[in-house]
């Protein structure tokens, strides 16, 4: 019997051009001829949750990969996301450089938190969520005729260790499916999501990776973004997500969503059953990141954390990086108390002074009315759910004394006008208030 071949990663240094890279990879992988469907168009799920500088898939790299396809005889190119809470896809890919990338090279824009909602049951949590119903029909739907390829940022994650090819697929749910479950069953949910969908093609942007999280302050630029000058690419995503993650210093094990997914046989998620091209690259360029954040808050902060249901990937870490932001990149203030998770100590919290701000149901309904009823309303911002991005913003603009409009890099018109445009197409986009 023949032996089964091992799953192939490559990796490609950008040292000499972004487009020999993306070149060597996708030629690696059997090139243009082979990847293309029946329709010959193609869908980039790009890494785009935000405007901030880091956060996003290399315009530079998308760029390369779009013109490749099109210098080959694709059809129609769509560069799709549904950025982060707090924010539209829209602005993001107006501030960021991607919706040039999109004009100059003939490649559409497609903003999915302004596309419609079809419900999908996820089999391990047991639920529903609102996916895309663009995503729904050309990438489930017609899966067998349309290429569909992940380009995220090699990025650590303060909330799921790693965010590659596979936490992507996040961006393909709307915003307000996001919030439940944004908790200790995250990863089950990250897995159930690639149970339903998977990408014909991983292209990694490892140009940089970031250290500490995937949110940095620029601040904290020099102590958190690491120059890695490659791209990984495979055509089983778990592969190249496992890969991926060991060039950063993450076994599979140590990535609780890798895990699930190799557990369910979707995938190979184990480095030795993984070939990989330019192995010494691999070695060369390894490094051992974290994925804590620096917690670079204000002197005069005092957070309580619960004994039970603090979980990091949601009300603990969604909110101690938005602090961590505020502080170091716009000259945010202490002089509050934050509670988190369940079983805060009833003495500690009766200590609680002044202004307060409340993350996550497990420590509103704990402490919410009290908090309202003894330290007056106007002094108390609550973020329901396990991840409500918005109002954590929200409430920690409050809470901090920052303008909101002060975190968009973009004239307030322009951002205003293109909110505008954004509600009219039908944005389901979950943002705080302006003002």
């Amino acid at each position: 019997m023949k032996k089964k071949a091992l799953p192939k990663v490559i990796f490609s240094d950008t040292t000499g051009g972004i487009a020999a890279a993306v070149e060597e990879c996708l030629e690696g992988l059997g090139g243009a001829g082979a990847l293309l469907k029946s329709s010959g168009d193609v869908y980039i799920k790009i890494n785009a949750i935000d405007l901030k500088k880091y956060c996003y898939t290399d315009p530079g790299v998308l760029r390369e990969t779009i013109r490749y396809f099109k210098n080959r005889g694709a059809g129609d190119v769509y560069v799709m996301e549904n950025c982060t809470q707090g924010n539209f896809t829209r602005l993001v890919f107006k501030a960021t450089g991607i919706a040039r990338v999109c004009r100059e090279t003939g490649a559409m824009p497609v903003y999915l938190d302004e596309t419609g909602a079809v419900p999908v049951f996820l089999e391990g949590i047991e639920g529903f969520i609102d996916m895309s119903d663009f995503v729904h029909e050309r990438l489930i739907i017609g899966r067998d005729k349309n290429l569909y390829i992940s380009l995220p940022k090699l990025k650590t994650h303060s909330m799921s260790q790693v965010t590659l090819s596979i936490k992507n697929q996040f961006g393909l749910v709307h915003q307000g499916s996001r919030i439940a479950d944004h908790n200790f069953r995250l990863h089950k949910k990250f897995a159930d999501i690639y149970r339903i969908i998977r990408p014909d093609v991983s292209l990694i942007d490892g140009t940089i990776a970031t250290n500490h999280g995937h949110y940095v302050a620029e601040g904290n630029s020099a102590r958190c973004i690491v120059p890695m000058n490659l791209l990984i690419a495979g055509t089983d995503p778990l592969a190249a997500d496992t890969a991926a993650a060991a060039l950063i210093g993450f076994s599979t094990g140590e990535v609780e969503h890798l895990k699930q997914c190799a557990s369910l046989h979707i995938g190979q998620g184990e480095i030795r059953k993984i070939e990989i091209v330019n192995k010494k690259l691999f070695n060369e360029r390894k490094r051992k990141l974290s994925s804590d954040l620096l917690e670079d808050f204000p002197e005069n902060l005092t957070i309580l954390r619960g004994r039970e249901r603090c979980c990091k990937e949601g009300c603990r870490r969604n909110t101690e990086t938005v602090i961590e932001v505020f502080h170091r990149d716009h000259a945010g203030k202490g002089g509050f108390t934050v509670l988190m998770g369940k079983g805060i100590d009833p003495r500690d919290a009766a200590k609680v002074a002044g202004r307060v701000h409340i993350a996550g149901s497990c420590a509103i309904g704990e402490y919410g009315a009290e908090m309202v009823r003894r330290l007056g309303k106007k002094n108390v911002t609550m973020s329901r759910g396990c991840n409500s991005l918005a109002q954590t913003i929200h409430g920690l603009c409050k809470q901090m004394k920052v303008p909101p409009l002060r975190l968009v890099p973009v004239n307030p018109l322009i951002s205003l006008l293109t909110l505008l445009i954004a509600k009219m197409k039908g944005s389901r986009a979950i943002i705080p208030p302006l003002f």
